[in-house]
């Protein structure tokens, strides 16, 4: 998704349209991988004076419900990605610098045998480790 991309589907969704949600999406639409609220709210800090964690957590809290953000908990703290596809996928998540590979497979295709009978209502599959330039880091 990019940032326009994420701006439309706010103002779809009934939203207005402030500088600051502008500001949080973009941080993300250029970052590209997974990053916390307090990386964020550094961001934020300098552009406006005074912005409060609740701030940065409510519009979190907004645009995952609004499935613009992606999130996975790393070592006991939230992260937010935008969201990087309309189809289902999964993904490695290097734990140092939060960049994300796609998963080709799911491994929802292998297990249907064992859960004959059952009712699966979702699942959340995320494989994490070190990127390639964090092993060498």
């Amino acid at each position: 998704m990019n940032l326009n991309e994420a701006l439309d589907q706010l103002k779809n969704a009934g939203y207005k349209y402030t500088n600051k949600r502008a500001m949080i999406l973009e941080f993300f639409a250029n970052e590209g991988r997974y990053r916390t609220a307090k990386e964020l709210l550094s961001f934020m800090e300098p552009h406006y004076d005074g912005i409060s964690f609740d701030t940065i957590y409510r519009n979190l809290h907004l645009f995952h419900e609004l499935g613009i953000l992606e999130s996975t908990e790393l070592d006991g703290e939230k992260h937010y990605q935008i969201r990087c596809a309309n189809h289902h996928h999964h993904h490695f998540i290097c734990r140092k610098c939060g960049a994300t590979k796609r998963l080709q497979v799911c491994p929802m295709d292998f297990i249907d045998d064992d859960l004959n009978g059952y009712m699966i209502e979702g699942h959340k599959f995320e494989v994490y480790g070190l990127c390639p330039a964090c092993q060498v880091a």
